[in-house]
């Protein structure tokens, strides 16, 4: 019960971490129709910058400067660079961003070096927030929790309540009347493109201590987060919510199991031959396939359900 408890807590706050920088990529593909490959990219810069303003200003004005300036790099990146490739179609755009993830990550070579930076948990949130049985468990778990549900409720609040999430929404049909109607759809476009480099951003801030911060963090999250978004369904937010909770508990569980068939044949009394050549196959524990587990489930998602869990089949 003890691990159970535990795993639950660990798996939620991954999987809102998930979402955070899932709900940006949503939002900039339903809206712009750009799979931006770059965006855990501005992820990886959230923490690094946050790291950067932490050492002179502290933590928390780092927690506000830093997905201010990722945002604005995002709003930069979609008006100078994906707004003059549009014209030339979805593949120059993928080809866009495709190099733009290398780009700044050489970028981040340059200025921070190839090893991890020491950007630690604040003092203020280092200790624990209450004990599970014999478990300690971090007050800075339960703050990243706490930062995501907010970041989630501002953003639903925002997309349904708001004058401003009616444009956008309605510039996600109807580009052409809300354009008739007086508004700037070429900038609407590009804060959103910026909003979602800024929620990224905040996963970074908070992420990058709470995990690693060093140059490989872009490709090592970027990979979950499109299987997130393609097994949510490609531009539904509420997919690609039930989608990270999902897979942060799929990838949270599936690391500290180490079970296999094998184990599971024992106990029920049936013996497999040393020779055996299915033995080295059943003999693989449940925690050796958590890297390929959630590729594994994208591909069925595909082949059963295109569209993902909540999408809806382009017409």
């Amino acid at each position: 019960m003890e691990f159970f408890v535990v795993q639950l807590l660990n798996s939620l706050s991954y999987g809102l971490l998930l979402f955070m920088l899932s709900s940006g990529l949503t939002l900039i593909f339903s809206m712009m129709g750009v799979l931006n490959f770059a965006h855990a990219s501005f992820y990886m810069l959230g923490a690094y910058f946050a790291y950067q303003i932490s050492r002179y200003v502290g933590f928390w004005p780092a927690l506000a400067i830093a997905p201010l300036l990722v945002g604005a790099l995002g709003a930069m990146t979609e008006r100078f660079g994906l707004r003059t490739v549009h014209k030339y179609g979805h593949v120059a755009e993928l080809l866009f961003t495709f190099g733009l993830f290398y780009l700044i990550e050489e970028v981040v070579h340059l200025v921070w070096g190839r090893a991890p930076v020491d950007y630690r948990i604040p003092q203020a949130l280092d200790f624990a927030a209450f004990t599970i049985f014999s478990t300690s468990y971090p007050a800075y778990r339960v703050f990243m929790m706490g930062v995501s549900v907010a970041m989630l409720l501002g953003l639903f609040l925002l997309l349904t309540r708001t004058r401003i999430g009616t444009i956008i929404q309605a510039s996600l049909t109807h580009p052409h009347m809300v354009e008739a109607l007086g508004h700037d759809v070429p900038r609407i476009f590009m804060l959103v493109f910026g909003g979602g480099a800024a929620l990224a951003g905040v996963a970074g801030v908070i992420g990058g201590n709470a995990f690693v911060t060093e140059p490989g963090m872009a490709s090592a999250v970027g990979s979950i987060v499109f299987v997130v978004v393609v097994f949510g369904g490609m531009g539904s937010l509420a997919g690609a919510f039930v989608a990270s909770l999902f897979f942060g508990a799929i990838q949270t569980y599936t690391v500290a199991m180490d079970y296999s068939l094998l184990d599971l044949a024992a106990r029920l009394g049936m013996g497999i031959a040393a020779d055996s050549p299915v033995r080295g196959l059943l003999s693989v524990s449940v925690a050796q396939t958590a890297p390929v587990l959630p590729y594994l489930l994208m591909v069925l998602m595909l082949i059963v359900r295109p569209t993902g869990l909540m999408g809806t089949r382009e017409t």
